[in-house]
């Protein structure tokens, strides 16, 4: 199903800013923060965590610093759902787009400077196509018209969560030397996340929405094609490899997975899969069939294809057998099923049916 933003707003209408710090604070913070150096690509990292018991199911180089990529915008969402939960923002708040938040790099929603989108548009944005400019613009509010200012609250949070591999120096995970943190710290985050914000974690299941009278499907192959995925996020830059954070549950029982430096997609995605299915058995829970996808491509016809792996998995499995199936539409807009609350204010749409935006609900 869809998601739609449609509630309207003003451009007058004053902005609420949230999560302000003393100066004295930061002064604090800065004190505290060393500078790390992060590892590379060609190292892969990698955790399996319980997330109702925190148990650790399986772990390699956990605690190694790596660089975070677009899964530092976990802490953004992190700082915005909590901001949520106090009343300090809204989904319908517009969130002013700077020119600062408008020149980040791709990935990106393509703001323009001066205009607006909701706070609920940027969530979307963030965790469907992990967008920059949008994460930019939501730190900006969050931070006081600031996205350094943000960047330390990140950092505090994380160290209050106990993520003590980690620091932050943007709301997006765009490439800064000094923005690092570890597989374990991840888990810690996405575990908080999920129990923390149980009504506003349904996000990261949504396949795609309407932004400006355009589809934005959401990147992550996980939630298409792994049983009981429900979120989170993928990552890359070339530093920092290709990075996911997943969190899957059967027979109630959840898992969350992070991989940090794969060198593919299909890697990362075949890995991810592999752990998730290992981390399951261990609790006892019985496999289940899957298709896989594994990688994004052109086929040999010259046609947008996915790859896609089906593959029985069990302790004695073979090798995946590995498919060309044509990108339609329809791949990246699926049937969502048991993900908790929705906004009354969102409104979702059936796989299939055409979908158009409310005029004059959307800004910039």
């Amino acid at each position: 199903m869809r998601y739609v933003a449609s509630r309207p707003f003003g451009r007058g209408r004053a902005i609420r800013l949230s999560l302000g710090l003393s100066a004295g604070w930061f002064a604090a913070l800065a004190g505290g923060v060393h500078q790390a150096r992060a590892q590379y690509v060609g190292q892969v990292s990698s955790i399996v965590m319980d997330a109702r018991t925190g148990a650790v199911l399986s772990q390699s180089n956990p605690d190694l610093q790596r660089y975070p990529a677009s899964l530092t915008k976990l802490m953004t969402l992190y700082l915005a759902f909590k901001g949520l939960r106090s009343g300090q923002v809204s989904l319908d708040q517009p969130v002013p787009v700077s020119a600062h938040a408008a020149s980040m790099e791709p990935s990106k929603l393509g703001l323009v400077p001066g205009s607006y989108l909701t706070v609920e548009q940027a969530v979307l944005g963030l965790v469907t196509k992990s967008a920059n400019d949008a994460a930019c613009a939501l730190g900006e509010l969050l931070g006081g018209g600031d996205e350094d200012r943000f960047a330390d609250v990140m950092t505090r949070q994380a160290r209050a969560l106990g993520m003590t591999s980690t620091t932050f120096r943007n709301a997006s995970g765009l490439p800064n030397g000094e923005q690092v943190t570890s597989a374990r710290d991840l888990a810690i985050l996405t575990r908080q996340i999920i129990a923390e914000f149980p009504e506003y974690y349904h996000y990261f299941a949504v396949p795609a929405f309407y932004f400006h009278g355009r589809q934005v499907p959401n990147h992550d192959p996980m939630l298409r094609f792994y049983p009981g995925a429900d979120g989170l996020k993928t990552g890359y830059t070339a530093d920092a490899g290709r990075n996911l954070v997943t969190s899957a549950i059967r027979e109630n029982v959840r898992l969350i997975g992070v991989v940090l430096g794969a060198r593919t997609n299909p890697q990362r995605s075949a890995m991810m899969a592999g752990l998730l299915d290992d981390g399951f058995r261990q609790e006892g829970v019985a496999d289940v069939p899957r298709t896989l996808v594994l990688a994004r491509g052109r086929s040999r016809h010259g046609r947008a294809a996915i790859m896609l792996a089906a593959a029985a998995r069990s302790a004695n499995a073979g090798p995946d057998q590995v498919a060309e199936l044509p990108l339609s539409p329809h791949h990246h807009v699926l049937s969502r099923r048991g993900h908790g609350h929705v906004p009354a204010h969102v409104r979702m749409v059936a796989a299939g049916h055409a979908v158009h935006r409310r005029h004059g609900h959307n800004h910039g």
